[in-house]
């Protein structure tokens, strides 16, 4: 590599005014010219110096420098043996200078070094590290274009780039950029691209540095001979993917890994017997999701309807938008449920959803938290494994799968600091959308939480609150317009189409007793289930259990760092979650003093009025996490050891308690051979159902593990689902009940084959004849004696083995 062909000009102060750096390829018949121009233009107004920087060209490239600069000393030439590129040749460019401010220019001068004089207004009025010429800003001036392809690339590539790596900037590959020259020698002493994504890169550089960008508009002419062909469009995508790896942190990728083995090793047995393990404290929701599952990828396939099936629930249906298949995983899961089956995919979005999560919060935390990683980390970690996230990860994978929330929460915010309003809330507003593709529910309780949030972070920064109304009424205002447009038919459908409902109603008691905010859940290491059972509705929904410590941690660390508006902020928004979670009755521990809850006042209010109220105490998690994360980082930064020690030990000590344990399987039962063999084609014409003895309902739902398991190729009457009952259309768990399906299931649950007569018959062959039964089957279980016994006498004729089941022909 070469060297500089004569000394650099220094004005009095010891300092160049100016350094202009021309990379050149092959350019022996323009770089003369360019050379001459950028002399006249720059003459003596200023000390400066001109860095021509060969590329390795195959030309006289080096020979036409090197006269420029035996006719003037301020013309240095660097030159490179090889070709390796536009970003290697300004870094050797850049790394050369000396000017106070460095110019990049094109060989070509696409861009009149005139323009110069804009870039340079505008970084002394904005007091701008950096002003770069833009070719898409309004007021540009393109005199003469590039072709229709080129153009339309460019265009495309600058769309993607602004939405992965420099947003907000328009143009970020125009080759005339002005710098702070000791800020453009730290960024190119940083940068490692070779190629044309350089650009991207420095930009990238200052925008971590939060050095301010001014993007001016130029003239611009295409000029003939340009050394960008349509290739390299591809080659600045792949730099930039080069780019965004080396963005991730080594740090990044110990938390990512981290996550998922913790995730990996919570489901650990479920993966260790795909094909038997059932999570045990699943009830029979693992079913349930598995058929959600394959319904929706057997959908898909065949490119069905996916809000509406009668595979379930024969021949009613179920309205799957009102249910919560996960249409926005188990869509793009659909190749894996093809492939696999559904219990690969149910365990797949458990431990890669929760994982996942936790990458996001700690994403959230990291950026508007703390500086400290690791202290988001522990964060992240918490508001995503805290026991009621375990609890609902037995079985409900759309309460525990919640990496859009902190995306959420941290557009919604970006909105508030109006930069770019428009984008940030049509962002929010697609953002919105895939999570209602999620669950619905939960978004309504984040959107409680960030309500509680801001709030309560209004009344402790009220300037902050009026500046951000503004930009916030705007950006919903683009959220909610393309979420709409988005949602409508989905929502119609939801609410009134075929097999709609208007609420599902848990009743006054669903809300958390205040001792299960300090208990410790079942899965917690230091969790006992008989007492966690008793403060829940089941173990799926320890809806808080936090424990003892953990409360009073964070109740240390809000009074240690309550002058914070951040801290007063989440201490209001944890404290009212975890109130308006008791219900609409408070029932004081070891007492029978009642207080109405304030839950009461949304208990019956539209979408509220289906909410388990427990669950409301979710939204503490991510509070105490960013609280943790808070107090860690600032523990992190004491320069006191005894102040670490204790504090991090206190830490510690709050947490361990509840780290989560694995979660325990059963094995399954077999599906009955006469299943899976498929012998059941023989009697199940087109249009007809099978009809299993009891039929499937939220207590057994073991049939549709019969359909899943085996390419759903008959449908089933009853079943797991939310679904419409009574002229009301009030929502209930399961199909409407009929004579012939209560008497079944009371006969399951150990009561007694009553006294069968023409009545119960003749209603029996109407419940047969509404669910088009093809054939009625008997499968090996508890009291199947007895169940015989009923199916017999209905049908006034006994059944016939086949293979392990009995049947009944209709």
């Amino acid at each position: 590599m070469g060297g500089a062909a004569s000394p650099v000009n220094i004005d009095v102060a010891g300092q160049v005014e100016l350094s202009v750096v021309v990379p050149a390829y092959n350019e022996e018949q323009r770089l003369a010219p360019t050379l001459e121009a950028i002399r006249t233009h720059l003459g003596d107004s200023c000390s400066w110096e001109l860095i021509v920087v060969d590329d390795g060209s195959a030309d006289e490239t080096v020979r036409v420098a090197r006269e420029a600069a035996a006719r003037d000393p301020r013309i240095n030439v660097v030159v490179s043996e090889t070709n390796r590129g536009k970003g290697h040749a300004l870094r050797l460019g850049v790394l050369a200078s000396y000017g106070r401010r460095v110019l990049l220019t094109d060989a070509d001068l696409a861009t009149p070094i005139e323009e110069l004089d804009q870039l340079a207004k505008a970084m002394t009025e904005g007091e701008t590290a950096a002003a770069i010429g833009s070719r898409a800003h309004p007021d540009a001036n393109i005199e003469v274009h590039q072709s229709r392809l080129r153009e339309l690339l460019g265009r495309m590539g600058n769309r993607l780039i602004r939405a992965v790596a420099v947003p907000g900037i328009r143009d970020t590959q125009c080759g005339f950029k002005l710098f702070d020259g000791e800020k453009a020698r730290a960024a190119f002493a940083d940068a490692r691209l070779d190629g044309w994504g350089i650009d991207v890169e420095i930009l990238q550089f200052f925008r971590r540095k939060s050095w301010e960008i001014a993007e001016v508009p130029v003239r611009w002419s295409h000029q003939e001979g340009s050394k960008v062909g349509a290739a390299d469009y591809g080659k600045v995508l792949w730099e930039l993917a080069r780019l965004k790896a080396r963005a991730v942190r080594r740090v990044d990728l110990v938390l990512g890994t981290l996550f998922l083995l913790s995730s990996v090793l919570l489901y650990k047995n479920l993966w260790a017997d795909l094909r038997h393990g059932y999570l045990a404290d699943s009830l029979q929701d693992q079913n349930q999701w598995e058929w959600f599952f394959a319904v929706t990828a057997d959908n898909v396939a065949h490119l069905r309807d996916p809000l509406f099936t009668t595979v379930q629930n024969f021949p009613d249906g179920v309205n799957l938008m009102g249910n919560t298949p996960m249409l926005g995983l188990s869509v793009p899961f659909t190749p894996v449920t093809l492939a696999f089956g559904p219990t690969v995919t149910w365990a797949l979005v458990l431990t890669l959803g929760i994982a996942a999560t936790a990458y996001s919060w700690y994403w959230l935390f990291a950026r508007r938290v703390t500086e400290n990683r690791w202290a988001a980390g522990l964060g992240g970690a918490l508001a995503a494994f805290a026991p009621p996230m375990i609890s609902h990860g037995n079985a409900h994978p759309n309460f525990c799968v919640l990496f859009m929330i902190p995306l959420i929460i941290d557009r919604a915010l970006r909105v508030c600091e109006g930069a770019n309003v428009r984008r940030d809330g049509l962002v929010l507003g697609l953002f919105t959308t895939y999570q209602i593709f999620l669950g619905e529910e939960v978004l309504l309780l984040a959107s409680l939480g960030m309500a509680l949030f801001a709030l309560s972070y209004a009344l402790a920064r009220r300037d902050a609150a009026r500046a951000a109304l503004r930009p916030l009424a705007k950006g919903l205002g683009y959220a909610l317009g393309i979420c709409l447009v988005l949602i409508a038919y989905p929502l119609y459908w939801q609410f009134a189409g075929a097999q709609s409902y208007h609420s599902v109603l848990h009743g006054d008691s669903a809300g958390n007793s205040p001792l299960a905010l300090v208990e410790f859940a079942s899965r917690s290491l230091l969790g006992d289930d008989a007492t966690a059972d008793k403060l829940a509705l089941n173990r799926t929904e320890q809806n808080a259990f936090y424990g003892w410590p953990l409360v009073a941690l964070a109740f240390a660390l809000v009074v240690r760092l309550w002058r914070e508006p951040l801290v007063k902020a989440l201490a209001f928004t944890g404290a009212a979650a975890a109130i308006l979670s008791l219900g609409q009755k408070i029932r004081i521990p070891y007492t029978d003093v009642v207080f109405p809850g304030p839950w009461k006042l949304l208990a019956h209010r539209p979408l509220f009025e289906s909410v388990i109220e427990g669950r409301v105490a979710m939204i503490c998690a991510p509070a105490l996490g960013a609280l943790v994360a808070l107090g860690a980082g600032r523990l992190a930064r004491s320069g006191v050891r005894a102040n670490k020690a204790v504090g991090f030990a206190a830490i510690a000590l709050a947490l361990i308690p509840i780290v989560p344990t694995s979660f325990p399987t059963n094995g399954r039962p077999e599906v009955p051979h006469f299943i899976s063999s498929g012998m059941w084609k023989k009697y199940v014409k087109p249009g007809k159902s099978l009809v299993p003895v009891p039929l499937p309902d939220p207590g057994s739902a073991e049939a549709l593990h019969w359909q899943s398991s085996t390419g759903l190729g008959f449908s089933v009457p009853g079943g797991y689902f939310n679904g419409p009952w009574g002229p009301d259309r009030v929502g209930i768990y399961g199909a409407s009940p009929r004579w012939t399906s209560n008497l079944f299931g009371d006969i399951r649950s150990g009561k007694p084959v009553p006294d069968i007569g023409t009545d119960w018959q003749n209603q029996a062959r109407q419940d047969l004849d509404y669910w088009r039964a093809g054939v009625v089957v008997l499968p090996p279980q508890p009291r199947a004696p007895e169940l015989y016994e009923a199916v017999s006498r209905l049908l006034g004729r006994p059944g016939e083995k086949v293979d392990d089941v009995w049947i009944w022909q209709m």
